[in-house]
């Protein structure tokens, strides 16, 4: 089954980090996506852009609405994804669990919807 693992972590602590401790978090990304590829679970995954480059989009009536940045405002900002295949809840959150962005942040699992 495939899991979506969403990064959430305060934009504003991210970056003022001193540049040796975003240096060995940046190290501790590639490691474990290193890690969920050669363990056959890696699917897809990427950081985002900053929230402040962000267009929310709404229809109301018929009539397309857009705001910059993101829709809410929350004290944690979504900042990437992986999407893994994972054989059960239990293991998607043990790779979650795994994330650098744990120690930091939330991460979110979020198993996908298998249309058929």
């Amino acid at each position: 089954m495939n899991y979506l693992l969403l990064i959430y972590e305060d934009e504003k602590a991210l970056h003022a980090r001193d540049e040796k401790t975003r240096n060995q978090v940046f190290q501790e990304y590639g490691a474990f996506t290193a890690s969920v590829r050669d363990g056959g679970q890696f699917v897809a995954g990427d950081a985002l852009q900053p929230t402040s480059t962000a267009t929310s989009v709404r229809v109301r009536e018929g009539k397309t609405i857009t705001t910059d940045g993101p829709f809410a405002e929350t004290k944690e900002q979504l900042g990437g994804f992986y999407l893994v295949s994972a054989e059960d809840l239990d293991e998607a959150i043990s790779l979650a669990a795994r994330i650098p962005s744990a120690r930091f942040g939330t991460i979110e699992v979020r198993p996908i919807w298998h249309y058929e």
